[in-house]
């Protein structure tokens, strides 16, 4: 939002400047109004070179690490539907949840963990 208000600020200043350089040329004007055209223009433009070399916002990097309670061991992690073996990049996170997706028959379901007792 800042940027644009810049622009539209920066348009501005160039668009007076460039009103006052014709208006110096007209009958009523004056030589004397050309520098301030040039400033005004010069003003406008050194802020467009500003807002573009401004940095660019940094993107945020969200990592989620899983942590599933119980005893799972991965390695012997297998597929409920054809029982093929799983590995955890067949785990993927799903509104919240972690799904399995078999390699093998192609099943879909949730991880579940199995009760303790």
């Amino acid at each position: 939002m800042g940027k644009t208000i810049g622009y539209i600020a920066a348009a501005i200043l160039i668009l007076f400047g460039v009103l006052v350089v014709v208006g110096a040329t007209s009958e009523t004007g004056s030589v004397g109004w050309i520098p301030g055209g040039v400033i005004l223009i010069g003003l406008g433009l050194g802020m467009i070179w500003l807002i573009g070399r401004q940095a660019k916002s940094e993107s945020t990097e969200l990592i989620q690490k899983i942590e599933l309670s119980g005893d799972i061991n991965l390695e012997t992690l297998s597929c409920q539907s054809c029982g093929g073996a799983l590995s955890p990049d067949n785990i993927k996170m799903v509104a919240g949840a972690p799904v399995v997706t078999c390699p093998y028959c192609d099943s879909t379901y949730q991880l579940t963990e199995k009760p303790k007792w």
